[in-house]
C-alpha cells in the first residue's frame, strides 16, 4: 500500500516539476513590438495578417470529417457479418445507415452541402 501511495505521489510530482520549469523558464523578458509584429519584407504590413476564411469551405470540411469516421465505423460490420445473428446484424445495421441518411438529409435541406450560389 505504502509502494503505491509512493508511485502515485512520485507520478504527480515529477510532471508538476517539469511543468513548473518550463513555465519559469520560457517566460519571453524583452517583448519588442518589431519583434512580434508580422514580417512583410522588411516594410509594414498594408494590411492585416488574419485573411477571411470561407465558411462553407470549413462546414464541407467539417461534414468530410465527420462521414469519413462514420465510413471506419461501418468497416467493421462486414468483419461481424459471418459471426453474428443475421436479423440482429441487419437491424444494426440499417439504424446505423438510416442515422447517416437522416444526418445527410438534414445538411441538404440547410443548404451546407451547396458550394454555389
Amino acid at each position: 500500500m505504502l509502494t503505491l501511495l509512493m508511485s502515485v505521489m512520485i507520478s504527480f510530482l515529477i510532471p508538476m516539476i517539469v511543468m513548473s520549469l518550463a513555465t519559469i523558464l520560457s517566460k519571453k523578458l524583452i517583448n519588442d513590438r518589431e519583434k512580434s509584429s508580422p514580417f512583410e519584407c522588411g516594410f509594414d504590413p498594408k494590411s492585416s495578417a488574419r485573411m477571411p476564411f470561407s465558411l462553407r469551405f470549413f462546414l464541407i470540411a467539417v461534414i468530410f470529417l465527420i462521414f469519413d469516421v462514420e465510413i471506419a465505423l461501418i468497416l467493421p460490420i462486414i468483419i461481424i457479418f459471418k459471426s453474428s445473428n443475421l436479423l440482429t446484424w441487419t437491424a444494426s445495421t440499417m439504424f446505423f445507415i438510416i442515422i447517416l441518411l437522416t444526418g445527410l438529409i438534414y445538411e441538404w435541406n440547410q443548404g451546407a452541402l451547396q458550394w454555389a450560389e
